[in-house]
């Protein structure tokens, strides 16, 4: 049986199809639901995914925003048996923990990816490295990108990174607009893997570490692994899986 609590953004379309919802099934309050409905566009899902995990519930999206990736499409006639079938998939995402040039840490969580940018107008200069291994001594560089397979077709499809299957176990390390060397095109490492950033000159070229949507600036080093202990619960329609949609995406890549 269907309990659940819907999450709305505040826009006119997300209203409107909370509306609707509200017409045909009880909003239950989150600690009695047995699942979240999120209607919103991705941005929205992902800062509702960190909010509201500590429910332990499935999150169910609802697009009501422009591309909505992560969230399923919505049908006046369909989206209430679509509830009642679709398909849980499950999720963990980057952990990302930043030193910053006065030595303080923090730490945030990433389900798409973790953005190194340049936070003036000079280029970065960064160092990567995974676990003991340096895979580039020196990257000039607009920034690096670190995505998981779920986030691979978001920010990182629009910097040319590969799209990575769910199931791939497999990270994306994306340089954005590099400049020295000029041919480096980044590197598919294991979801084992620790990366290590470092920012070569700190106090000349700044940068700043994005985690999804949280920034942490004047970043010193960071690490980012994957938190195998954080599990995100997804829920999709059968037809329109996420394994499917990032199917779709590499077709999609592959012929244009």
């Amino acid at each position: 049986m269907l309990k659940p609590h819907i999450l709305f953004d505040q826009t006119k379309t997300s209203k409107k199809i909370k509306n609707f919802l509200d017409h045909k099934i009880k909003n239950i309050s989150l600690v009695k639901c047995n699942l979240i409905i999120v209607v919103g566009g991705d941005g929205f899902m992902l800062s509702s995914l960190k909010k509201y995990n500590k429910y332990k519930k499935p999150f169910y999206g609802i697009n009501a925003g422009s591309y909505g990736f992560l969230m399923n499409k919505f049908s006046s006639k369909n989206t209430i048996r679509n509830l009642s079938k679709a398909k849980q998939v499950s999720i963990s995402p980057l952990e990302m923990s930043v030193k910053n040039k006065f030595n303080k840490t923090k730490k945030a969580i990433a389900i798409n990816e973790v953005s190194i940018l340049r936070q003036s107008r000079q280029t970065a200069s960064l160092e990567i490295s995974s676990g003991s291994q340096k895979i580039i001594k020196k990257l000039v560089s607009d920034g690096v990108l670190i995505s998981t397979p779920a986030g691979s077709t978001a920010y990182n499809m629009s910097v040319y990174g590969p799209i990575l299957n769910l199931d791939s176990k497999k990270l994306s390390i994306r340089p954005i607009s590099a400049f020295r060397p000029r041919r480096w095109k980044g590197r598919i490492v294991s979801d084992k893997s620790k990366i290590t950033i470092k920012n070569l000159n700190i106090y000349k070229r700044p940068i700043s570490a994005v985690a999804d949507n949280y920034e942490v600036r004047n970043a010193k080093t960071i690490s980012i692994k994957i938190n195998k202990k954080v599990r995100f619960n997804l829920l999709y329609d059968s037809n329109r899986s996420l394994q499917k949609k990032i199917k779709i995406e590499q077709i999609r890549k592959e012929t244009n």
